[in-house]
């Protein structure tokens, strides 16, 4: 059933754990044109989401033989949603790992969590509480319009112009210089955002996208 990433764009992904996170990523994964095979251990959620998805399936996810009879080793890519029951998301992606699925990500609602996740070989660790947690407190103080946090402290914002760039092309205010920030795009006011050059002129109140470590990205986006 699972095809190589490399040759198809629609990867089939198995899908472990009906929660929010799960569901969410489920349903986005079938509007994006990929087979999804999704499981959860009580009968009601599977019913409930029978014809949402490619098929649908009740299964411990913490049993290696119960997950290789709905045929999880034919997945190549496998997303964990177990959040709650820390014992069972670990269990799972143990099994799936042991299954020879290649890549799982996995969701963790701590950072102990995270660690233990990484520890066991998940491929990716998700924390979706923590990540939103954060950009919303950026745009509530009003550094950032926006804000993602990528793996290994690397981030990428939306902030307004410092007042110490007004009116200075990039190269003149050398932000990545004296930041360790690169600014990606510039966007005036009534205008779309265009690439950032060397000589692009940034205006009081034109927007920027800003990329670089997550914390020199933070210093940056607070001078605004």
């Amino acid at each position: 059933m699972a095809k190589d990433r490399n040759t198809s764009p629609a990867t089939p992904v198995i899908v472990l754990g009906l929660g929010r996170f799960g569901t969410s990523v489920a349903r986005s994964l079938v509007q994006l044109g990929h087979e999804v095979l999704a499981v959860d251990e009580r009968t009601d959620i599977v019913q409930k989401y029978a014809s949402d998805f490619t098929h649908v399936v009740a299964a411990d996810t913490t049993d290696t033989e119960a997950l290789r009879q709905i045929g999880a080793e034919q997945f190549q890519v496998a997303v964990v949603g177990i959040g709650t029951d820390i014992e069972a998301s670990v269990l799972t992606v143990l099994g799936l790992l042991d299954l020879g699925v290649k890549e799982v990500w996995a969701k963790a609602i701590s950072g102990k969590h995270a660690a233990i996740l990484e520890r066991v070989g998940a491929t990716h660790v998700v924390r979706p509480e923590s990540q939103m947690g954060k950009k919303v407190a950026h745009m509530v103080t009003g550094t950032m319009s926006d804000f993602t946090e990528f793996d290994e402290g690397f981030a990428i914002a939306r902030t307004r112009t410092p007042a110490r760039a007004v009116g200075k092309t990039l190269q003149e205010a050398a932000l990545r210089a004296e930041f360790g920030v690169t600014i990606v795009a510039v966007k005036s006011r009534g205008k779309d955002f265009t690439y950032a050059q060397a000589s692009t002129a940034v205006l009081e109140g034109d927007e920027l996208i800003v990329s670089g470590p997550t914390n020199k990205v933070e210093s940056f986006c607070a001078l605004t």
